[in-house]
C-alpha cells in the first residue's frame, strides 16, 4: 500500500496547474460568458426543483427532483462532513474560504455540464437512455475526440470506486463504537476487515437491485438526514452564538494569511480548497452529468439549472455549517483528521452525545454514497465495452469497499485526488467548446418563458 501510496502522490502535483486553470479559469470564464444566468435565475431554479413546470410526457427514467436528491445523495456525505474537516486539518480554517469560492464558480460549471447532458442523449447497446461527458465529448465534439472520452472514462473507473466513503464510515466505526472495548478484542485489522465486509454485502443488495431501486431510497433517506444534520448544526449554533461571527470572521482572515504554514504557502491553501470543494459538491468533475441524464426532462436549460442547485446545498450550506462547528468547538486545534475532527467537534458540543447522532447520520450517507457511486462506474465501464461487461464493475465496486476499509486515509484521498483531477481535464475541455451551444438553448428558453408567462 505504501508503494501505491508514494507513486500517486508523486505524480499528484503534475495535475494540479491544468486542474486549477480548467477549473477555475475556465469556471469564471463561464461565469462571465453566460452574464450570470445562473445566479439570476435562482428563484426559477427552485420552483422547476419544486415540480412547477413538470412535462408528463418528457422522456427519462426519474423525475427533477430525484436526480437532484440522487445528485446530492452521492454528494451531501462525507465529503462536506470529513471532506471539510481534512481541509482544515490541511490547510487551517482559511481553506473554507477557498471551498466557497470554488462552489460559487462550481455552479455554473454544473449549469453548462448537466444541460449538455440532457443535449446529447444517446441509447447504450441494451437500448437504455445513457447522458454524461463519455456522451457529450464524443456526439457534441465529433468522433476525433473519442480518444477524451475514453481517457474519462478510464479515469472513472477509479474515480468512482467508494473507497472515501468506506475508509472515512469505518473510521467513525472505530472511533465511536470502540468494538475492541466494548464488542470483542479482536484487534484493528480484524475490526476493519469485518466492517468492510459487512459494507460490502449490503452495498451488493442494493446494487445488484439496479437504478430504480437506488434512485427510490435515495430519495428516502437522505433529504431526511440532511434535516437531522442541519438541526443538530443549529442547535450548535444556537448553544454558542457568540462564537459564529469570530469563526466566521477566521475563515476570511485566515483565507488572506501568505504566511501560512501549509505545504506550498499560501497557494497550497488555495489548492487544498479547490480540491476540497470539487470533492464536496463534484462541479466539473463530470459525475453529476450522469445522472441528471436520466431526467425525464423535456429541456436541457432546465435540468441545467436544478443541477446547479446542488454545490448551492452541499457546499455554501453544508460545508460551511461543518465548518463553523469544528471551528468553535476548537476541534480543528487537535491531531485528528477527517471524520475524528468532526466527531470530536460535536460530542464537545451536544451533550456528549454528538458523535453517536452523527455516526447514525454518517451511516446513511456512506450508505447511499456507495449505492449511487457504483452506478457512475458502471455507466464508464459500459461505455469502454459494453453494457452487458459494465455490470461487472459492480464486483469490482465491491470488493474495493473491504480494501478501503484497512487502508490508510492517506492512500484513499490521494488515489481519489488524483483520478478526479484527471477526470476534470477532459469533461472541462468538452464543456468550455460545447458552451456556446448551450448559450442558444438557454436564449430559446428564456424567451419562450417570457412569452408563456409574459
Amino acid at each position: 500500500m505504501d508503494t501505491i501510496n508514494d507513486f500517486i502522490s508523486a505524480a499528484l502535483p503534475y495535475t494540479e496547474w491544468p486542474m486549477f486553470l480548467l477549473l477555475i479559469g475556465g469556471g469564471l470564464f463561464l461565469v462571465f460568458y453566460s452574464k450570470f444566468l445562473p445566479y439570476r435565475y435562482f428563484g426559477h431554479a427552485i420552483a422547476i426543483t419544486a415540480g412547477k413546470y413538470d412535462n408528463d410526457k418528457a422522456e427519462g427514467d426519474v423525475s427533477s427532483f430525484q436526480a437532484l436528491s440522487a445528485a446530492v445523495a452521492a454528494t451531501v456525505g462525507l465529503g462536506n462532513i470529513s471532506g471539510v474537516a481534512i481541509a482544515i486539518h490541511d490547510g487551517g480554517p482559511g481553506v473554507v474560504f477557498w471551498i466557497w469560492v470554488t462552489a460559487l464558480i462550481g455552479m455554473c460549471i454544473k449549469f453548462y455540464s448537466c444541460s449538455l447532458a440532457i443535449m446529447f442523449r444517446s441509447t447504450d447497446s441494451d437500448g437504455k437512455l445513457q447522458g454524461g461527458p463519455m456522451y457529450y465529448i464524443t456526439q457534441g465534439l465529433g468522433p476525433k475526440a473519442k480518444p477524451l472520452a475514453l481517457f474519462f472514462a478510464v479515469c472513472g473507473l477509479f474515480g468512482f470506486l467508494g473507497v472515501f466513503t468506506a475508509n472515512q464510515f469505518t473510521e467513525t466505526f472505530m472511533s465511536v463504537v470502540e468494538p475492541n472495548e466494548t464488542i470483542a478484542n479482536f484487534g484493528d485489522f480484524n475490526w476493519q476487515l469485518g466492517i468492510g465486509v459487512v459494507l460490502a454485502v449490503v452495498t451488493s443488495f442494493v446494487i445488484f437491485g439496479g437504478l430504480s431501486k437506488i434512485a427510490k431510497v435515495a430519495s428516502a433517506i437522505v433529504p431526511f438526514m440532511v434535516l437531522v444534520y442541519l438541526v443538530a448544526v443549529v442547535v450548535v449554533m444556537v448553544l454558542n452564538a457568540s462564537q459564529i461571527i469570530p469563526s466566521l470572521k477566521l475563515i476570511i482572515t485566515e483565507a488572506w494569511n501568505f504566511k501560512t504554514v501549509v505545504t506550498g504557502g499560501f497557494w497550497g491553501l488555495v489548492i487544498i480548497g479547490v480540491r476540497r470543494a470539487m470533492f464536496s459538491n463534484e462541479a466539473g468533475l463530470g459525475s453529476a452529468p450522469m445522472y441528471h441524464g436520466q431526467s425525464k426532462t423535456d429541456n436541457p436549460i432546465k435540468e441545467g439549472l436544478v443541477a446547479m442547485l446542488g454545490p448551492f446545498i452541499d457546499t455554501i450550506l453544508v460545508c460551511t455549517f461543518t465548518a463553523v462547528v469544528i471551528i468553535l468547538s476548537g476541534a480543528y486545534l487537535e491531531d485528528g483528521s477527517g471524520i475524528v475532527m468532526t466527531l470530536s467537534a460535536f460530542e464537545t458540543t451536544l451533550f456528549g452525545y454528538g458523535d453517536i447522532l452523527l455516526m447514525v447520520i454518517v451511516t446513511a450517507f456512506a450508505f447511499s454514497t456507495l449505492f449511487t457511486y457504483s452506478y457512475y462506474g458502471v455507466k464508464c465501464l459500459s461505455f469502454l465495452t459494453n453494457a452487458k461487461i459494465g455490470k461487472f464493475y459492480n464486483w469490482y465496486f465491491v470488493l474495493m469497499i473491504v480494501f478501503a476499509a484497512v487502508a490508510s486515509l492517506d492512500l484513499v484521498k490521494n488515489l481519489i485526488d488524483l483520478s478526479y483531477a484527471l477526470m476534470v481535464i477532459p469533461n472541462m475541455i468538452a464543456v468550455l467548446l460545447l458552451a456556446p451551444k448551450v448559450n442558444r438553448e438557454a436564449k430559446k428558453y428564456f424567451q419562450r418563458l417570457k412569452g408563456e408567462h409574459g
